[in-house]
């Protein structure tokens, strides 16, 4: 049974920092792409970061420079290392696979398709919520 399991959220003072995990059963882990999303009340879902099987990793503006992502293939987690956080950071994070699949010989998870809200992930996980407060 596919199955992501979220960790790591919770209070955090601005400009501090969180790690979050997504621990992944029931799939062959290293034939996965994984993202990071979050959703805040009132707002669209947003794409915040995603590692490809060759661990390319692709970022959303406003966490460049902040946030790294990174798997570890045989502890079958991925991370979401989040520094300087800041108060428009609080939102439910969650994290999504997806099955490393070609179109034409390009890779279908790419640069332009990660974030869009029409890409297909196969499994999601129920998320971990992050508040960043003083």
């Amino acid at each position: 049974q596919v199955q992501l399991v979220e960790s790591g959220g919770g209070l955090a003072q601005p400009g501090g920092s969180l790690r979050l995990s997504c621990t992944v059963s029931g799939f062959t882990f290293e034939y996965y792409a994984f993202t990071w999303f979050r959703q805040s009340p009132g707002k669209e879902r947003e794409g915040v970061a995603c590692i490809t099987n060759n661990h390319e990793t692709y970022y959303e503006d406003s966490v460049k420079g902040r946030f790294t992502i990174s798997r570890d293939n045989r502890r079958k987690i991925v991370y979401l290392q989040m520094n300087g956080l800041k108060p428009d950071d609080t939102a439910l994070y969650f994290c999504a696979a997806d099955w490393v699949k070609y179109t034409y010989g390009s890779p279908t998870l790419n640069e332009e398709t990660w974030s869009s809200p029409n890409y297909e992930y196969e499994a999601w996980g129920q998320g971990t919520q992050v508040t960043v407060s003083s």
